[in-house]
């Protein structure tokens, strides 16, 4: 199966957006953190792992799932971008592709539209480098806050990698200067919202799936992008209160052939797209399955961009006895897994949940 998403959005917009079934743990892996203070970034090691050839990426499924870790930030400041890169035991490069999914996540700050964790920065093995122009925006971090760190790799190459490590660095701006002039915030809306994955099962035909909320701070959306699956038509963010369709796009072909690109919206030349606390905000993912068959976790649509809250508005933390977040938590954590409907179900109606995790 393949994966949509809005790779167009390098050098200039956000953290990215935004994922193989029996999923194996992995063991005696490490995550860790160095920063280099001179070049004003650090890394986040994941690994050594091992990687045997495991076949197509949704074919002869096999994954590694390295312990979920937490790190913290090394530093006062402001990120700006990220990058990553595979190498193996011998510091060799690893294609990239061997990464399904890494995902970074804030336990202590709530996201836009949900009491859940914030999530900073995701990536894929189809994710380019990211970068927001240094000088004008940035997001706030301090040092000691808390990052999550959950990642997923697969191996559908016909090589096997021995002692590979996943080489993830966040470039940043340090503070007393005076740039950044903008401090932003990562935001995102999931079809799939609240918790549980991020993925359903595909039915034939035409299907949607929308999920609709309201924002917790006043502000504007600066840049949007989304993530989608392989026979999405369609991924749209509009004001349930007012109709406005704020954010329209359709999968498309890229200049080498594949079908994995997502149109980004950039509102930076109106200032930015304002969203109130009292509007509704709902996302619509839209899909054409041709298979006469159910694809087993088949769908998914997320939108995600960069807000510049209102002046004067603060962003949120966390509410560690809310419920969603609680959920939510166990989910990133690997505590449940499943859909929310399979989380949620009795115990005599659960039934095994798809495996292909998000």
């Amino acid at each position: 199966m393949k994966h949509f998403s809005s790779v167009t959005m390098t050098r200039k917009n956000l953290f990215t957006l935004l994922l193989v079934l029996a999923p194996s743990a992995a063991a005696a892996q490490t995550v860790r953190v160095v920063n280099d203070d001179a070049q004003s970034r650090f890394t986040i090691l994941i690994g050594p792992i091992e990687l045997p050839v495991m076949g197509e990426h949704h074919g002869a499924h096999g994954g590694i799932l390295p312990p979920v870790e937490t790190v913290s930030f090394p530093m006062t400041g402001y990120l700006t971008g990220f990058s990553y890169d595979v190498v193996d035991q011998d510091g060799k490069t690893v294609p990239n592709q061997v990464v399904h999914h890494l995902n970074f996540i804030d336990p202590d700050h709530r996201e836009l539209f949900l009491p859940i964790s914030r999530r900073v920065a995701a990536a894929g093995g189809e994710t380019g480098d990211q970068a927001m122009p240094w000088f004008l925006f940035g997001l706030p971090v301090n040092k000691g806050d808390r990052l999550v760190v959950a990642a997923m790799l697969h191996n559908p190459t016909s090589t096997a990698y021995h002692g590979a490590t996943v080489r993830f660095t966040m470039t940043y701006q340090k503070t007393g200067r005076p740039w950044p002039l903008f401090p932003i915030q990562p935001f995102q809306v999931d079809a799939a919202f609240p918790f549980g994955d991020k993925s359903w099962d595909l039915p034939p035909g035409a299907s949607s799936r929308s999920w609709e909320g309201k924002p917790a701070v006043n502000g504007k959306i600066l840049i949007m992008g989304g993530h989608l699956h392989e026979y999405a038509t369609r991924l749209r963010f509009q004001d349930a209160t007012t109709g406005k369709l704020i954010f329209d796009a359709t999968p498309y072909m890229d200049d080498n052939g594949n079908v994995n690109s997502l149109t980004t919206s950039s509102f930076l030349k109106n200032l930015g797209m304002k969203v109130d606390t009292s509007h509704l905000y709902r996302v619509t993912v839209d899909y054409q399955n041709p298979k006469p068959d159910t694809m087993p976790s088949g769908g998914m649509g997320v939108v995600a961009g960069i807000f510049l809250p209102s002046s004067g508005e603060q962003w949120l933390a966390t509410d560690v006895k809310e419920f969603l977040y609680v959920m939510d938590r166990k989910h990133y954590m690997r505590e449940v897994t499943g859909t929310m409907a399979v989380i949620m179900a009795p115990p005599a109606d659960k039934k095994k949940p798809a495996e292909h995790k998000h």
